[in-house]
């Protein structure tokens, strides 16, 4: 049986926009892996876009209201954490939080209307809520729940099928671990948690070291050209490194690596082949949870020739150990000879 999180973890869940369509899988397998490692998840009620990447380009004001009214309807589950798989919404969630929190200062760089000059960035935010914004909740990544608060040792012994074999690049993206100071885990260069968490699932854990590089996130729309040089340099960095498989923990990254593959190979002119399965995907794996549960059916890239080679990877590698293990009845250091020998051992 699966061990629980100490405590009964329990966090309100905000899936955000894409989980709830291109990156299905990602809120589906998430919700399956806590699930089963005794975290509930209680969702944020009538949650809406958290502004995401976009917003605060057109106006940081409406951005932090969008982001805010999320964290207002987080509160109303009673619980002080927000948890989300998505680093695009963390990062807007945590940056509401962030200048909400400020001391208070006039907005004088503001474009609105000149009475609206001396209020407030916390000011002008409750004003579009129409009700006080809120600072109790704080919104922190499913990534560090895992790794933090249910623990990588725990992970580890609930695995009932190790990955052995599989060689993974761990892909954190160019948001999850920064700035520093504002999403405030890991190493904001060289992250580790998810390393650790598939360390814990028994997959080889490649070192990778473009695992905080830019696949070129959104400019896919406005700038195809750079989202296939900058993803054609992280899948060609993973293929150098040897991984059979690349990991993720954005939907995002994860449509640039794996639903515009095509795209970057005939721009690269290469043929990159690797899978871009979610982490949570390769964690439930792990945990003994059904495919169905998974959504792996949803990757463009099939997972399971990558894990069909790391099960042919371990078999040949119990063979070769099992080759060079001492025979039952000889000494490891030295051949039998006629004196050693016993009666159920064979002799030179």
């Amino acid at each position: 049986m699966i061990a629980p999180a100490p405590e009964k973890l329990t966090l309100a869940y905000y899936p955000g926009c894409s989980q709830t369509g291109t990156a299905a899988e990602y809120d589906a397998s998430a919700r399956a892996c806590c699930a089963a490692l005794g975290v509930t998840l209680v969702d944020v009620p009538d949650w809406t876009c958290c502004g995401s990447t976009p917003a605060h380009t057109v106006d940081h004001v409406l951005a932090g209201a969008l982001a805010a009214r999320n964290l207002l309807q987080a509160e109303l589950t009673g619980h002080d954490r927000v948890t989300t798989p998505c680093p695009s919404c963390l990062a807007a969630l945590r940056t509401a939080s962030h200048h909400l929190a400020e001391v208070a200062q006039p907005d004088n760089e503001s474009p609105e209307a000149p009475e609206a000059d001396n209020e407030t960035f916390r000011t002008r935010v409750e004003r579009l809520l129409d009700r006080p914004a809120p600072l109790r909740a704080k919104a922190v990544s499913l990534l560090q729940v895992l790794v933090e608060d249910v623990g990588v040792e725990a992970i580890a012994a609930a695995v009932k099928h190790p990955l052995t074999g599989l060689r993974v690049a761990p892909y954190y993206g160019c948001i999850m671990n920064r700035p520093p100071g504002l999403m405030a885990f890991d190493d904001p260069e060289n992250p580790t948690a998810l390393d650790r968490l598939l360390t814990a699932c028994g997959a080889t854990v490649v070192d990778f070291p473009f695992k905080t590089e830019c696949c070129g996130a959104a400019f896919g729309m406005p700038r195809l050209d750079m989202m296939q040089r900058l993803s054609a340099r992280i899948l060609g960095m993973a293929e150098d490194c040897g991984a059979d498989v690349i990991v993720v923990a954005c939907p995002l990254c994860q449509m640039n690596l794996d639903l515009r593959r095509g795209q970057v190979n005939a721009a690269a002119g290469k043929n990159y082949a690797q899978p871009v399965p979610y982490f949570t995907q390769l964690l439930g794996l792990a945990l003994g949870l059904p495919e169905s549960s998974l959504g792996l059916s949803k990757l463009v890239l099939p997972l399971h020739p990558a894990l069909e080679t790391a099960a042919r990877r371990a078999a040949e590698a119990e063979k070769a150990q099992a080759a060079k293990a001492p025979l039952k009845g000889f000494a490891a250091d030295k051949p039998a000879t006629g004196s050693d020998c016993k009666e159920d051992t064979p002799c030179a």
